[in-house]
């Protein structure tokens, strides 16, 4: 890649854009109900203490890697991994890149979810019972939106990165402020609640127990796998676009506290609204009201769209504030869809094509290999588990990567190039080349035995089952074989590459 590719114009507008990638719908729909699903009998503070120090033992440590191998190589994951690992290791990168677009398929079908779920907010009654929540979601499920609203957010996820770095700028500079606006807003409003405060005590309050729970753990680990979106190369992609002047290590810590800030505040809006109407308004009890907010529902969304349009039809300016809510979601969605898109496209473009056509096969192709999961909400559960979890084989990938280039010479090398920068952290080396593997294995056996014991205890061993181990391990074998035999064929694509 030569010097006159476009870079970001300001650290303000990348630092936009990578918030981007990590502030997504799961911040907001995700992280309140796995708060709820690990907390004790008198709090959820003892999860919220083991997801902060995961922040430091996986999410920034493999940010700060990501932000090096891009800048470095200035290519996609392809390129960039056999920049640091040498030709060997195409198939690697290709893997990286694969997983986070086979996340695309089913992610933008929720977008589309988001988008339906404005419109009905805004145009149509909230429903104000369970049954007319279920009502409202079985009917779209049952109609062609999925489809139609999925093929929406596909379209405009490829326009958005249409020009590349400097329309993903300008898409951002604008999602990213909104959408903390309507955070805040409906924090403050959600606060304000009668009975809010028992909620938020609740979400605060330590239960010192429960940090004996090896649960505990292992879940506060995921969330913040999954919630920061670190390793799955994303951040490796923008970095690609980043001038050297600009601080690896402060963005990265940027990036991450500011991704967990959001998902707190969002834990603190959803804990409020959730215990001021179910507890002070419905006279439910705690373990009652907690039993909601544990509510899977349609793929792990109930609390979303179930509960949520039925909670705010009881508070008042409820359905501006549902509007508000649905209109905060898509925007999180489309902020991360845009550097999911952005990803295999830049693989392709290193590849060979060029940025239109690469654009057009990437939404073509996610488009129709998306619609399973637009149909069925089985095949997007198990799309879901399959790809969700081959995430923290990606992580441990991008660790192997910085390994093999050597740490000591990547702190050396960026320490020099950087201006202003904060100072590597002494903890970094030792996190990357221990922790971060060692992580990665037991979660990666963690959720291999909570398939085996939980998911799918009686077909563990049927990769024709939703939820099981072989699931899992057929999916990643086929991806993983595809990838090494194009091995060979993807050096010779990178070397004969304009963009090379």
């Amino acid at each position: 890649m030569s010097e006159s590719t476009p870079r970001f114009s300001s650290r303000l507008t990348f630092l936009l854009s990578a918030l981007g990638i990590a502030i997504g719908t799961g911040n907001i729909w995700r992280f309140p109900r796995i708060a709820a699903s690990n907390g004790g009998e008198n709090g959820a503070g003892s999860f919220l203490i083991a997801w902060l120090m995961f922040l430091f033992l996986w999410s920034i440590p493999l940010i700060i890697a990501e932000y090096v191998m891009g800048r470095k190589s200035r290519k996609g994951t392809i390129g960039a991994f056999v920049h640091f690992m040498g030709k060997p290791f195409a198939w690697m990168g290709g893997f990286v890149g694969f997983v986070s677009t086979a996340i695309v398929f089913y992610y933008s079908v929720v977008v589309g979810w988001n988008i339906y779920y404005f419109g009905s907010m805004t145009f149509t009654n909230l429903p104000n019972t369970t049954d007319a929540s279920w009502a409202l979601w079985n009917n779209f499920q049952n109609s062609f939106f999925p489809i139609l609203f999925h093929a929406v957010a596909m379209g405009v996820g490829g326009f958005a990165i249409w020009k590349g770095v400097s329309s993903i700028e300008k898409v951002n500079r604008v999602l990213i402020p909104t959408l903390l606006g309507i955070v805040l807003l409906c924090v403050v409003r959600a606060v304000t609640l009668p009975g809010a405060g028992s909620g938020i005590s609740y979400l605060f309050t330590v239960d010192w127990a429960q940090l004996k729970d090896p649960r505990i753990w292992l879940e506060a680990l995921t969330q913040n796998a999954w919630d920061t979106g670190a390793g799955w190369g994303l951040f490796l992609t923008y970095a690609i676009y980043i001038r050297r002047r600009y601080g690896v290590i402060k963005n990265a810590f940027t990036t991450a506290i500011g991704n967990n800030m959001v998902s707190l505040l969002a834990a603190i809006m959803v804990f409020s609204t959730v215990f001021s109407i179910l507890g002070n308004e419905m006279s439910m009890s705690k373990p009652e009201i907690l039993e909601v907010m544990k509510t899977s529902g349609p793929a792990a969304t109930g609390l979303t769209f179930i509960w949520m349009p039925q909670l705010f039809a009881k508070m008042p300016l409820g359905k501006p504030l549902a509007a508000l809510f649905f209109l905060g979601l898509t925007f999180a969605g489309f902020s991360s869809l845009i550097s999911m898109l952005e990803l295999p496209v830049r693989n392709l473009i290193n590849l060979g094509l060029k940025r239109t056509t690469a654009i057009g096969w990437i939404v073509t192709v996610c488009f129709v290999m998306g619609i399973p999961s637009a149909r069925n909400l089985d095949i997007m559960g198990n799309q879901d588990f399959v790809w969700g979890v081959a995430l923290m084989l990606s992580g441990v990938f991008v660790a192997l990567a910085a390994v093999k280039y050597g740490l000591s010479r990547i702190i050396k090398e960026v320490s020099s190039e950087s201006q202003n920068d904060w100072a590597f952290p002494r903890w970094w080396s030792s996190v990357v080349n221990y922790i971060v593997p060692a992580l990665g294995a037991i979660l990666l056996f963690w959720w291999m035995y909570q398939s085996a014991t939980v998911y799918a205890p009686d077909d563990w061993y049927d990769p024709t089952s939703l939820y099981s181990v072989a699931t899992c391990v057929v999916q990643w074998a086929i991806a993983l074989a595809a990838f090494y035999m194009l091995n060979h064929w993807m050096n010779h694509r990178l070397e004969n590459s304009i963009e090379s």
